[in-house]
């Protein structure tokens, strides 16, 4: 077995989700840097596997998922439709469930709001997402929402925390000499409500 960094232990964490799909590191790490070329080639996206209607309904869902805040930038700051795009347009066995994930979506949106997902208000949209975010509370003819709704959040994650901007927001900062260990800081005590 060959040694493993630690820049490349935490592309596998971040593909934890993925790997569960049957999908390999290595897919992971061409999905993440596929992304980041994407948005540093300073022209618009092309996708290869969503529609535009379903990009921006992926853009606006992965943003609901992980928000931009005074911490870090948004699912969308990170490349995650792009890199969604990218595992979607090289894994055939996983387009049914998002594609059709995504028409359940706009369904339902239609259904209660007559008017799409991607153009449903934000409290709408919020309401269809509290509905199928939590599988145990979960109305049964809500089960087809919820297993996509539970797929795509694994994917968001995913894409986020295998990106540069993830990769910040965990803060790890990487190997960094500790010349004396004074223990576990004062405020993360307090918060884990534990003391030495």
């Amino acid at each position: 077995m060959s040694d493993v960094s630690r820049r490349e232990a935490l592309q596998i964490l971040g593909g934890i989700p993925l790997l569960a799909a049957g999908l390999t590191p290595a897919t992971v790490g061409r999905a993440t840097l596929a992304a980041r070329e994407a948005m540093e080639s300073g022209v618009p996206f092309v996708t290869k596997f969503f529609t535009p209607h379903e990009l921006a309904a992926v853009g606006i869902l992965a943003d609901l998922i992980i928000p931009r805040d005074e911490r870090s930038g948004s699912a969308t700051d990170a490349g995650v439709p792009e890199f969604m795009d990218f595992i979607l347009d090289e894994n055939e066995g996983m387009r049914t469930t998002y594609r059709g994930g995504l028409a359940w979506l706009d369904g339902e949106s239609r259904r209660r709001f007559a008017r799409d997902f991607v153009e449903a208000s934000d409290t709408q949209r919020r309401q269809i997402l509290d509905d199928i975010a939590w599988p145990r509370k979960a109305r049964p003819e809500l089960s087809h929402g919820v297993a996509f709704f539970s797929k795509f959040r694994d994917l968001t994650a995913s894409g986020f925390f295998s990106s540069k901007l993830g990769v910040t927001d965990l803060q790890y900062i990487g190997n960094e000499f500790v010349q004396e260990w004074k223990g576990c800081p004062p405020a993360a005590l307090a918060k884990l409500g534990v003391r030495y």
